[in-house]
């Protein structure tokens, strides 16, 4: 087997938004090797909802095709960068919904690189060349501009800040939904101060939603899951709530009045959420925090909705290299396991997954596997 990541990487990619499940494997180019960048060899990854608001449109047209998604990677270093400090190979680690910052600007020197002005997302973002650094674009031997592709593929090319250790305890298909969905919900509850003495809420009991309340239970909070499904109770209970709320009961936000210091927002449909009545719910200043990104505006909002407890309504992007190793230690640590099921990898099987995902027939994440059959490549960590 190769020890680094060939010139042309192997996935199963779309075409367009309006065959947003028809999945064809393909070639496309891999960025050039930098000295930061970590060569892997992809074992398995997640199915995001991010992945379907992308193919199928819901968050813009299509900046490059063939696409392939997927942001959800773990497998196995095959070589790194001379520069490269932070992994070595022959380490199992994770790729997340990030794979290049600056390394240089304000955000990237308080651990803040997701919010770097110049970070490219882990597909459907163009490269420049000196590792974002130049504005000049990177090209392919063609010419043509490259862009970032996703995990659905054989192989990932990826920065070293943006790979990530995977502990001992954790398998890899339980860890790859962590690596998106698992730090979106981690990082606004720790940087909210989650822990004992807390209250908080999980809005939205879904992929999102159920590792909100595993992490928010973890960390120490008194936990509320909320949703509109009374059927997601006994579930919501058995990942660790301490209560269960369901919103589609007359005038439930009365009785909860002050109560929440931090709700964690994960549905997916906020446009057609009462905000107000949930921001009722919060504690003086208290924070209604967004990580479900619909693809339609949220509801309206009057200033007044706001003075009776000064709460606030806030959101984020994923979260940093320092909270993302931190939430896998935790995992293993608290042996946290996370609902998945898991789908080989074909052109049958993404589109299978990504259809399900749409649909909302999942419980509660999709991790496809299978990827040395699919791509003939090998995985083995004791070699």
């Amino acid at each position: 087997m190769s020890s680094s990541v060939p010139d042309q990487i192997e996935g199963f990619t779309i075409s367009s938004t309006k065959n947003w499940s028809d999945f064809k494997k393909a070639k496309f180019p891999a960025k050039k090797f930098e000295a930061h960048d970590v060569d892997i060899v992809n074992e398995c990854c997640g199915v995001c909802g991010s992945d379907v608001h992308t193919i199928t449109g819901g968050w813009g047209d299509l900046a490059t095709t063939p696409l392939c998604v997927g942001h959800e990677i773990i497998g196995k270093v095959l070589r790194v960068g001379e520069k490269v400090t932070l992994v070595k190979p022959g380490d199992r680690v994770g790729v997340g919904a990030q794979v290049q910052s600056c390394m240089q600007c304000p955000q990237c020197k308080s651990d803040n690189e997701n919010y770097c002005p110049k970070m490219v997302d882990t597909y459907m973002a163009p490269y420049n060349e000196d590792e974002g650094h130049s504005d000049t674009p990177m090209k392919d031997s063609n010419g043509n501009q490259i862009f970032s592709q996703g995990g659905y593929s054989s192989h990932s090319r990826v920065h070293e800040q943006f790979v990530f250790k995977v502990p001992d305890g954790l398998s890899s298909t339980d860890a790859a939904p962590m690596m998106c969905a698992g730090l979106t919900t981690y990082s606004p509850l720790v940087r909210a101060g989650t822990g004992p003495g807390k209250k908080v809420a999980i809005l939205g009991i879904g992929g999102l939603g159920h590792f909100g309340i595993l992490w928010a239970k973890a960390l120490g909070a008194e936990v509320w899951a909320l949703s509109h499904s009374p059927s997601k109770k006994e579930q919501a209970l058995k990942l660790g709530a301490d209560h269960f709320i369901s919103t589609k009961d007359k005038d439930w936000q009365k009785p909860l009045a002050f109560t929440f210091n931090f709700i964690l927002n994960c549905a997916d449909m906020t446009n057609e959420f009462d905000l107000a009545a949930y921001m009722s719910t919060l504690a003086v200043n208290g924070e209604f925090h967004n990580v479900g990104l619909p693809d339609k505006p949220l509801p309206e909002l009057m200033a007044q909705d706001f003075v009776s407890n000064g709460c606030k309504i806030a959101a984020s992007h994923i979260g940093s290299r320092k909270e993302a190793q931190a939430m896998l230690q935790l995992a293993a640590d608290k042996k946290i396991k996370p609902m998945i099921e898991t789908i080989d990898i074909s052109e049958e099987g993404c589109k299978k997954a990504v259809e399900k995902v749409k649909v909302n027939d999942v419980r509660y994440r999709i991790t496809l596997t299978g990827f040395e059959k699919a791509f003939g490549t090998k995985v083995d960590y004791n070699n």
